[in-house]
């Protein structure tokens, strides 16, 4: 009797285990459908989100838990947004503000690994989760800031952000932080992932305003309304 139960605790094991690997696998080839030059490594990396956000989302919530399941589309596929409107050169200095738990900045660093992504929030349990996260991955051009976006002094070619707060603030909020120093194909500034109408928050901004539809490179219907947004500081 006691065999019989431990076979079928063991096969129940098995089983659960068969659906989450077959879950990461469906996850990776939409990953890789639109990305599909990924070296071995970054698929590696990639393929290890799913196991570190679960296990680091249980301790510390940075995802909606309701969310977590859509991991891929929502979180990392979105960040990989801005790789679809510029590819960083090797050297390029960017910095994530307001980065929660780590987006966009650490998919955008295993997207470019000789690209330096700092990571900066105002809650240190969020920084928590982005030191364990790409130290698991070994992302050796991830550091991290535990601080205010007035606090950080430092220069870059490119901040990155999601959603953290109204363009027009967000602008003033990184004007210092922009290098005068090009070395991109597009003039150093802001990328910001955005969604819904934007007409009236882009108005403060002005002309030097681009925004890309992102349902132009994604098919999810989650995409349908999710934007980059460029401004040249």
């Amino acid at each position: 009797m006691k065999f019989r139960v431990r076979c079928k605790s063991m096969i129940h094991f098995l089983y659960i285990c068969a659906i989450e690997i077959q879950y990461v696998v469906s996850r990776m080839q939409q990953i890789l459908k639109y990305f599909p030059d990924l070296t071995p490594r970054q698929v590696e990396q990639f393929r290890q989100l799913d196991a570190l956000y679960r296990d680091w989302n249980a301790k510390i919530n940075v995802i909606s838990r309701k969310d977590i399941d859509n991991l891929y589309e929502h979180h990392v596929l979105h960040s990989l947004g801005i790789a679809q409107v510029l590819r960083f050169k090797d050297g390029s200095q960017v910095m994530d503000l307001g980065c929660g738990g780590g987006f966009p900045g650490i998919p955008l660093a295993i997207m470019f690994p000789n690209v330096h992504f700092h990571l900066v929030d105002s809650i240190g349990k969020k920084i928590r989760v982005c030191n364990e996260v790409s130290g698991a991955l070994g992302l050796d051009n991830v550091t991290t800031q535990w601080s205010r976006g007035e606090d950080v002094r430092d220069y870059y070619d490119f901040v990155v952000s999601r959603a953290v707060m109204p363009l027009g603030d967000l602008v003033k909020l990184v004007r210092k932080n922009i290098s005068r120093q090009q070395r991109n194909a597009m003039p150093n500034g802001l990328l910001c992932l955005k969604g819904g109408e934007l007409e009236r928050e882009v108005m403060p901004v002005g002309r030097k305003v681009e925004i890309t539809d992102l349902r132009d490179y994604f098919t999810e219907e989650f995409f349908e309304t999710k934007k980059v947004v460029y401004v040249a500081i």
